[in-house]
């Protein structure tokens, strides 16, 4: 079989934000995929592996290898699908409304995320759910007034796209860092909205191969 056409191998942590982000837009485009759970907790992370590091020299998930390639970054991996499968399109035509979302997008991968993710928490010790709910808070204060301007149904007007797949892991995160929704209505609605939808419910964290039995949905 050729490497372009073996079939795509996510490597993925069940709770990865960053993971969750690439399985929707898998799920959106109809891409079956082999997936490979990388455990970001056990053995001292798994991430760090000398095979792992040899796929990705950041050692974070997701890494997918697809058509002979192996990509990572959430964002790059998402762009390359969008490019390659371009159906259906996860950036609007309208030039106004695809910088909107990209902003989006860039708003929550690197002003937010990061910030809160597992190997910063590490370093922060006993403050970090303190700390992860203060860079969520300030985030979301900024994204839900972006928000207010940019938003139909879902993120930018009312078709899915990359801002989408950055928003519902986000708030899956905060939910678990216990931050208070309450003063975020456009980001609740819209996230409700969203996990209505077939992609998100099959690439959610409760239900991925590697998801332990007490947080399986």
């Amino acid at each position: 079989m050729s490497a372009v056409a073996a079939k795509p191998i996510l490597y993925s942590y069940f709770r990865s934000s960053c993971s969750w982000r690439v399985r929707i837009a898998l799920a959106l485009k109809g891409i079956s995929y082999d997936l490979v759970p990388v455990n970001l907790v056990k053995d001292g992370g798994q991430q760090f592996s000398a095979e792992f590091k040899a796929l990705n020299p950041m050692k974070q998930v997701p890494a997918l290898k697809i058509d002979g390639i192996t990509l990572s970054q959430s964002l790059a991996i998402i762009h390359y699908l969008e490019e390659t499968r371009p159906n259906p399109s996860l950036l609007p035509q309208d030039p106004k409304k695809r910088a909107q979302v990209r902003m989006i997008a860039d708003h929550i991968v690197s002003g937010i995320q990061p910030l809160q993710n597992l190997g910063v928490l590490k370093q922060i010790g006993e403050r970090k759910m303190e700390w992860a709910q203060n860079y969520i808070s300030s985030g979301f204060q900024a994204l839900e007034q972006i928000l207010q301007h940019t938003a139909g149904r879902y993120c930018v007007g009312d078709e899915v796209s990359m801002a989408d797949l950055c928003l519902v892991p986000q708030v899956a995160n905060a939910e678990r860092f216990k931050v208070d929704m309450g003063p975020y209505p456009t980001i609740t609605r819209i996230n409700k909205a969203l996990l209505e939808l077939e992609a998100f419910k099959v690439s959610h964290p409760c239900r991925q191969p590697d998801t332990p039995a007490e947080l399986r949905a």
